[in-house]
């Protein structure tokens, strides 16, 4: 039996025994039949040739079905540590929303943020309209999720409020046994509307647990989303974060990526610009050491003619680590004046480091200013004489010049308590200081 066959199995099995969701039942139904049709993507697909998950859908795993009771507050247990920064702190348990969250103080009135399954039974109409419309060219893990996930968050801003308080998202893992979440996330921000949002993943034990989320956004006309993805995750985690955003004409996206810690990680972010004028900004640096794998996949969808996009990842290794980056750049047969870029830099600082990366241009129209290009190496030799002859040791010039390589990406967070924190994030990750629980009151690694 296939892995395909052994998890459409378990989803029949979870529907005899009543898999709640009434909401959700048309689109598990055909994300059951694209499953079947596609399979569960492995290192024979040419799109995770480089991150083959099967061997971890193996494993056997605690499925979070339903909300679990706990003992304790999490909310004591997490603590934002980014002075001076303004947000509104939404916390998940495995997957689901948290009851104790407190969302209505601080928050503009029409403002919805809710649970994903209370915003379908409460707001119906918003659920239709939104909910599984925005995620073309998905992948089995997509498919999975969809059949799967019962909870995650719904952010809502109506046309033309503007959200100052950044909301920050807490995907919390957390149990004693090995656990397999697929959470559901889903952002609308209406027209002339502005959302800034960040997304923390964060587990709180040292078992082996898998992690699935999707995240689909919808950004109106002349509407502006900034989104920033932290991952802190333990060796043991697996994670697969897969990022859909729809543009309307004359929105604005920024999306930041930061992979500071985890086993294997990967995150796939999809654009679709389908309204003229519109802008999407893609950022990402990762580090990785050990045995780490990071794989980030973009794919950037330029159907429309006036669009701008600019896609500039970096990624730093050491040790064992591997790391990949596959970026693909469409433009479509009537997307004349369109104008994309895509970079792609790293920096290998052990023979036993691998970095593989695949910059991608398809272009169907004739009338476009688009560019690609990837660069794999090591430090600056020159630089780091250079700095050495000033009297700095190896170990320090070789720091700085990592961390002013990295620099280049935590310098495009426009939020400066946050900008200050990751650099320090960074910096402290350079220097083998970080730990993946840094964040987490419990600091159970320790």
């Amino acid at each position: 039996m296939t892995i395909t066959e052994t998890y459409i199995g378990l989803y029949e099995s979870l529907l005899r025994s009543g898999l709640n969701g009434d909401g959700f039942a048309p689109h598990r139904e055909e994300a059951r039949r694209l499953l079947s049709l596609s399979g569960i993507p492995s290192h024979d697909d040419e799109n995770y040739k480089y991150s083959d998950f099967t061997k971890k859908l193996d494993d056997k795993y605690q499925f979070s079905l339903s909300p679990e009771k706990i003992q304790v507050d999490l909310n004591h247990f997490w603590q934002c540590q980014v002075p001076q920064m303004d947000t509104k702190v939404i916390l998940l348990s495995n997957g689901w929303y948290y009851e104790k969250n407190d969302v209505d103080q601080g928050m503009p009135e029409g403002i919805i943020v809710c649970g994903l399954r209370e915003a379908s039974e409460k707001y119906p109409q918003l659920f239709r309209q939104y909910y599984n419309r925005y995620t073309p060219g998905a992948d089995g893990f997509t498919h999975l999720n969809t059949m799967f996930a019962n909870d995650g968050v719904f952010v809502y801003v109506p046309d033309g409020l503007h959200v100052d308080k950044t909301i920050q998202l807490v995907n919390l893992t957390h149990g004693f046994t090995n656990r397999f979440v697929m959470q559901r996330n889903l952002i609308a921000v209406g027209r002339n509307a502005s959302l800034r949002i960040m997304i923390c993943d964060h587990t709180l034990n040292k078992t082996q647990n898998m992690v699935n989320n999707v995240t689909e956004s919808f950004i109106g006309e002349n509407a502006s989303l900034e989104m920033y993805s932290i991952q802190n995750e333990p060796d043991q985690s697996a994670v697969i974060k897969s990022l859909f955003f729809h543009q309307e004409a004359g929105s604005r996206l920024t999306n930041l990526a930061f992979s500071l810690h985890g086993g294997m990680l990967r995150n796939n972010v999809n654009v679709k610009l389908a309204g003229e004028h519109a802008e999407s900004r893609l950022y990402g640096l990762f580090l990785n050491d050990r045995q780490q794998r990071v794989d980030n996949f973009t794919s950037v969808d330029h159907a429309v003619p006036h669009c701008t996009s600019n896609q500039f990842y970096k990624g730093i290794l050491d040790e064992d680590a591997h790391g990949a980056f596959q970026g693909k750049i469409l433009v479509q047969k009537d997307a004349q004046k369109t104008e994309a870029y895509q970079s792609n830099k790293n920096i290998c600082l052990t023979p036993t480091a691998k970095m593989r990366t695949k910059p991608q241009l398809e272009i169907y129209a004739d009338d476009v200013k688009c560019s690609h290009g990837a660069t794999v190496g090591q430090l600056d030799d020159v630089a780091l004489f250079y700095l050495r002859s000033r009297g700095i040791s190896e170990k320090e010039a070789r720091l700085m010049l990592m961390h002013a390589f990295a620099n280049d990406i935590v310098s495009k967070i426009e939020v400066p308590a946050l900008r200050e924190q990751i650099s320090g994030l960074v910096n402290s990750r350079l220097r083998g200081e970080f730990s993946e629980c840094n964040h987490c009151l419990l600091n159970c690694s320790r």
